[in-house]
């Protein structure tokens, strides 16, 4: 039997001939060194929709110099690896120079569908390590991968996850763990962090390179606007407002937004300590070591901005005038985001079409659920489910995917009375309403207790869980009735599960 044609133009390993165009910069911008590699890699986790998107035949993955090259083991032809150096501030602090102290770009890889860079994670020291060991573990790493895969199956820009690689090595951390290697893929893994690091050496002619390779490579538009780099700062700060309403829209809470984890691209970046909310909280904190609460969910937005003046400061050496860098993101972070998070709530609700009150029933509703505390997740779900109109000798019975999340069942049935009241303002019929609000609301996100059970099955080298979560995951929006458990509440044994920079 012939292969299906897209897989016929899929490469194999020998195949791919990697560029760097990274390396391209001066030789300051990194460190040229080889990753450490893993002894006697084995294959945790893979993504086949990755491995298409940079032009490899997923069949490859059973190959053993996949597991090989994506360890860290084996460079590929063209590879030119490197680490990169950035600098950032670290919950709110100048931390000075940072840069990828457990990370070395291989490379890129062209095809019709963009430019994809290869990032190995874990895959050993570093001169920007800072005196750690270079490495990730098991646990972070099956978290890193999942999430990624689960944010692109949600439709929000991030980069994305090809594999774990994993290995008997053992790595200390809280306690003894064993070592794995993510290969990551993005257009690019340039920081707002990378940016900072020149500026605060007063370094221009290096901020100036890193700003027009970024500008050439990625945003070519930006090169005929009268101040290329303020419009390149504009760019960055509309798709950061537009990324924090997808943030804020799914519950989804990174968890250490630090400058250094902050994509020039507008993609969620870094991994870590993230959560995606489950008992309503607008000030829940997902990471055990942000002590402050300055991550909390509904402080994203605010940091977010926060970063983005930062980055600011970085480039006002080549934008010459402080009222210019403050305008491009004044004038394009806080529009894009309130524009975009009330689309995604209006379709989250149900709204035909937007209204100017839309603002203030949207936030009444984040207040019944900050009062009421239901499943954040659940509760947009359970509300795909609901007519438009009810009999009000039925209601109870009709509401109940709803009301039964709620213990004051009062409270909300006066909300989806206005709730009602408003679907009758913009007509809309009942299957399209619902079909729209269930392609706007998942079913499935990855919460912290479905990756702890994967995790573990994977400590006992079962990779199963890790797979079928992958395989619902791409998925969230589809009821796939073979996955309904994943759609659960937290089981108790998951109420003590916390997560820190160390995750």
């Amino acid at each position: 039997m012939n292969a299906p044609e897209h897989h016929r133009r899929l490469a194999r390993l020998e195949q791919l001939v990697f560029d760097n165009s990274f390396a391209g910069l001066p030789e300051a911008f990194y460190t040229r060194l080889a990753p450490l590699g893993l002894p006697a890699p084995y294959l945790v986790g893979a993504s086949d929709e990755v491995a298409e998107l940079i032009g490899l035949d997923p069949g490859e993955f059973q190959q053993p110099e996949f597991c090989e090259i994506f360890a860290g083991n084996n460079l590929p032809p063209g590879s030119d690896a490197l680490a990169a150096v950035y600098s950032g501030h670290q919950f709110g602090i100048w931390a000075g120079q940072l840069g990828d102290g457990r990370a070395h770009l291989l490379g890129g890889l062209r095809n019709a569908r963009g430019h994809w860079e290869i990032q190995l994670k874990g895959a050993g020291r570093t001169p920007y390590s800072r005196g750690a060991d270079g490495r990730a573990v098991l646990r972070s790493s099956i978290r890193e991968f999942l999430c990624s895969e689960a944010m692109a199956g949600l439709g929000i820009p991030t980069t994305r996850a090809l594999s774990i690689v994993g290995a008997d090595l053992p790595v200390c951390r809280e306690e003894i763990e064993t070592a794995a290697v993510v290969a990551r893929v993005a257009p690019s893994f340039v920081r707002f962090g990378s940016f900072e690091h020149w500026s605060s050496r007063d370094r221009k002619a290096e901020l100036r390179q890193l700003a027009d390779y970024v500008i050439a490579t990625f945003r070519p538009e930006c090169r005929d606007a009268a101040n290329p780099y303020a419009a390149l700062l504009a760019n960055v700060s509309r798709r950061t407002g537009e990324l924090m309403a997808h943030w804020m829209a799914v519950g989804f809470m990174h968890g250490v937004m630090n400058t250094d984890n902050m994509s020039i691209l507008g993609l969620t970046l870094d991994y870590g300590p993230f959560g995606f909310m489950e008992a309503f909280d607008a000030g829940h904190i997902c990471n055990h070591s942000d002590t402050h609460g300055r991550y909390t969910f509904r402080n994203q937005p605010h940091v977010a901005q926060w970063n983005l003046y930062r980055l600011a400061d970085a480039l006002l050496p080549l934008i010459g005038k402080p009222t210019a860098a403050q305008a491009a993101v004044d004038d394009h972070f806080g529009s894009a985001f309130e524009a975009r998070f009330e689309q995604l709530m209006c379709a989250k609700l149900g709204f035909r079409v937007a209204r100017e009150d839309d603002e203030t029933f949207i936030g009444e509703t984040f207040g019944l659920q900050q009062q009421h505390r239901p499943d954040f997740t659940q509760f947009f779900r359970a509300l795909t489910q609901l007519p438009a109109a009810v009999d009000r000798e039925k209601q109870a019975k009709t509401d109940a995917p709803l009301r039964d999340l709620f213990v004051d069942r009062t409270a909300c049935d006066a909300w989806l009375a206005n709730w009602r009241a408003r679907l009758a303002q913009t007509p809309w019929d009942d299957d399209a309403r619902q079909a729209a609000m269930r392609a706007a609301n998942p079913k499935y996100v990855l919460r912290n207790w479905l990756a702890e059970v994967a995790i573990r099955k994977a400590q006992d080298k079962d990779f199963s869980e890790v797979e079928r979560l992958l395989a619902c995951l791409r998925h969230p929006f589809d009821e796939q009735p073979e996955f309904e458990h994943y759609a659960a509440l937290p089981p108790d044994w998951a109420n003590g599960l916390e997560v820190s920079c160390s995750s």
